[in-house]
């Protein structure tokens, strides 16, 4: 059962798809083109929202489909497996993990790393943050924060100084005291594309480099209420690091949300969390399936 507050855009999506077929005593091409229109305003982009609609309407017209709660249900699986990603959808369980999180400053990045950071704790792993956000005082000083409200220690040096080295600290630290889970803030943003992708290189190198024997998650943060602004940033983040997974903020009812399946799609990429709320709690694993399904039932 979907808890209330990830029901928020499905919940829409689906009342919307419900009146679409109340109207209608038949099945017909206008509703599979009031449906393009409900999924492309869902922030769903064009090319996802065509493939939705096109599997959709080839498996009513082949199976004679006619119950509105039967196509619902079937919309409802075909969604499912559009966002499924299968084993990429968790995040990694092989110990040590280093988590660089990335993204935009204002996308949640800082609250998402406390919220894992609970959650690991809350399953019995040892966690630490490194603060190699050193632009902006602020980053730091709100990571530590959320350290000592989760009761985590935090790596820091001062401001300005080199990201790399923060983490070269932190790595050293972690080793020492066996710590299972080391999750660094990261710069949102830099002068330019080429100082990210340098910054983040450097990084790579010192974490392979100083634990190679650490798995490893890169790990994109992006604020649902964005929009269709958000996919470019997974294609812009794309070209200076290997994304393994999305973590999508503020998808508590206010956002349209369609992104989840456009980012899936379009991507091949996983969303592994979905931030739901300011709460410690309000951040779930994504499961695709009991999403898609739950909201058509």
């Amino acid at each position: 059962m979907l808890e209330d507050k990830q029901k928020g855009f499905f919940g829409k999506l689906s009342q919307r798809v419900s009146d679409a077929l109340a109207m209608r005593p038949t099945i017909d091409e206008d509703f599979f083109e009031e449906l393009e229109e409900i999924l492309i305003t869902s922030d769903i982009g064009m090319d996802t929202t065509m493939k939705i609609v096109e599997t959709l309407r080839f498996e009513v017209q082949s199976n004679n489909m006619t119950k509105p709660s039967v196509i619902k249900i079937r919309l409802g699986k075909i969604i499912a497996d559009f966002i499924n990603k299968g084993d990429k959808q968790k995040l990694s369980e092989d110990y040590p993990l280093v988590i660089l999180m990335i993204g935009i400053n204002g996308g949640g990045k800082t609250t998402s790393i406390g919220k894992i950071a609970h959650r690991l704790k809350k399953q019995g792993r040892t966690v630490m943050l490194a603060a190699a956000d050193t632009f902006r005082a602020a980053a730091s000083e709100q990571l530590c924060i959320w350290g000592e409200r989760v009761g985590v220690n935090v790596i820091r040096h001062a401001e300005g100084a080199d990201p790399s080295a923060v983490i070269y600290d932190a790595i050293q630290s972690a080793k020492a005291k066996g710590i299972d889970v080391l999750i660094c803030d990261t710069a949102g943003r830099l002068q330019n594309k080429k100082n990210l992708m340098d910054e983040l290189n450097k990084m790579n190198k010192v974490i392979g480099r100083e634990w190679p024997e650490a798995s490893r998650e890169n790990l994109l943060v992006l604020d649902a209420t964005t929009g269709k602004n958000a996919v470019s940033q997974v294609a812009e983040f794309g070209e200076v690091a290997d994304i393994t997974g999305i973590v999508l903020t503020k998808l508590d009812g206010t956002a349209k949300g369609g992104i989840v399946l456009t980012i899936a799609d379009e991507f091949d990429m996983p969303v592994k969390f979905v931030g739901l709320g300011e709460g410690i709690e309000d951040l779930k694993e994504f499961d695709p399936v009991e999403f898609a399904e739950g909201i058509f039932q």
